[in-house]
């Protein structure tokens, strides 16, 4: 019972409150519908005061009392007429261009000197008044100043009431100018920022159409050029096996290593552009970075051995073991490895180093402790000196057919990084390039988990 008479007592209060407000709103509709007759009537009264007292002479405190009360009339008066004229004079002064803030200025500026105008007048008009009040004709007689002092205060009182009013009322059209301006701003903005937004969308769409058939006719050329380029192959391994003179076995042994070349191109070619459609599918699989390290070294053992250079690995001691694709971490590796094998000076070292990091990038030593393994990443960099002047960015580097050799001098064929940087970015890691003067270092890291969607398929182990 308790709970129901306060949740009673709480609602009889919010409808007190709400009756109030409702009240305090049809009182003032009330005023603000009858107005003028409210207004007739206090100006009346106010006049009627001010009659009683040029009447006859008051005293001092008498004609202080009853001229507040003719001024408290008078002050509503004098607001509502005044509002009145205003509002009637500059009905039609709406802001609709921004040469409404001009206009206003110079109608402001018209305001305030009309009104100064009017109180020099009135001042004028009630010293006349009181003049004849208390001259007679050339002899002149005070009974009260406080008549005087009354008349002038209430000019002052009366026209500083009108000033307020018309303040209101330009301000007021001022803000509402300035409402305007912000919506025409905003309109503005929102109509400029949906243009932008369509001139991105479609230029996003024209570079998605135009990645789309770029990758579409490399895919179809290279599809198409490896099936008459294995057939030449073929025909060239045939001419081997035949009775042809010395000088034509030269030639024939050139083409063939063209024809080599070429075949590689294309199926670089055509692998990245697989990739870089996201048309592929990686497999997952357990391996060990320094494992693999050691397989390409060991698959390149002749090339690395005719190539004059000097490879020093560096492996870490810990746990190097992830879970990726072998296939294309295999080749990301390989292509590193080629590079420097291409672009290394003559008898220089390349130096190969597998370490774990942190996730804020921090290697970590063997001395240090060792943080979870899932927090750890696993990073390859290999570092060599060019034999060439290495002018040009890491931006540039990394596109597809550029070279660092602008001699063409060597046997790269620009694509290289490119698959490194594709493969890399696949198999969710990272590629970034470092150049000090002709120091070269190429960097990778990788997650131990393959975090893309087709890491939910069994792990493989090809550890051997």
């Amino acid at each position: 019972m308790a709970i129901r008479w306060k949740s009673s007592k709480g609602n009889n209060e919010e409808k007190g409150k709400t009756t109030g407000k409702n009240l305090g709103k049809r009182l003032l509709g009330t005023l603000q519908r009858r107005r003028l007759p409210i207004v007739i009537v206090f100006g009346v009264l106010a006049m009627a005061l001010y009659g009683f007292l040029f009447r006859d002479s008051f005293p001092t405190s008498s004609t202080w009392f009853l001229g507040t009360i003719a001024n408290l009339l008078l002050a509503p008066t004098v607001a509502v007429l005044v509002d009145m004229w205003i509002r009637r004079r500059y009905r039609d002064w709406k802001p609709e261009d921004e040469t409404f803030y001009e206009d206003w200025k110079r109608q402001w500026r018209v305001r305030q000197r009309f009104m100064l105008a009017v109180f020099a007048v009135l001042l004028v008009v009630v010293t006349w008044l009181l003049n004849i009040r208390w001259y007679n004709r050339f002899y002149f007689y005070y009974s009260n100043y406080s008549l005087n002092y009354l008349s002038y205060f209430t000019v002052i009182l009366q026209c500083f009431i009108a000033e307020i009013v018309i303040c209101r009322f330009f301000f007021e059209r001022l803000q509402e100018f300035m409402d305007v301006r912000n919506q025409i701003i905003n309109q503005k903005m929102a109509e400029n920022l949906e243009k932008a937004l369509q001139i991105e969308r479609e230029s996003l769409l024209k570079v998605s159409r135009s990645d789309q058939l770029r990758m579409d006719l490399i895919t179809n050329v290279s599809h198409d050029l490896k099936t008459p380029l294995t057939s030449m192959v073929g025909y060239l391994e045939l001419l081997k096996k035949e009775e042809i003179s010395d000088t034509a076995r030269d030639y024939l042994e050139v083409i063939s290593n063209r024809a080599g070349r070429l075949k590689e191109m294309i199926e670089s070619l055509f692998s990245l552009a697989k990739v870089s459609s996201g048309n592929v599918e990686l497999r997952r699989e357990r391996i060990t970075m320094n494992r693999l390290i050691e397989q390409i070294f060991a698959d390149m053992a002749d090339k690395m051995k005719d190539s004059g250079l000097e490879f020093v690995t560096l492996l870490d001691e810990g746990d190097t073991g992830m879970v990726t694709d072998n296939g294309y971490m295999y080749r990301i590796c390989q292509n590193l490895v080629e590079n420097a094998l291409k672009y290394s000076a003559k008898g220089t070292r390349v130096f190969v180093k597998t370490c774990l990091i942190s996730q804020a990038g921090e290697e970590i030593t063997a001395g240090q402790s060792q943080t979870a393994a899932e927090k750890q990443k696993i990073c390859l960099e290999i570092t060599n000196t060019a034999g060439y002047q290495m002018d040009f960015k890491k931006e540039d580097i990394v596109e597809r057919f550029a070279r660092a050799d602008k001699a063409r001098s060597t046997e790269g064929n620009g694509l290289g990084l490119a698959i490194v940087s594709t493969y890399a970015a696949a198999l969710g890691g990272e590629f970034d390039i470092f150049i000090d003067y002709d120091q070269f270092k190429a960097r990778l890291v990788f997650p131990r988990e393959l975090p893309v969607e087709e890491a939910k398929a069994p792990v493989k182990s090809v550890e051997k």
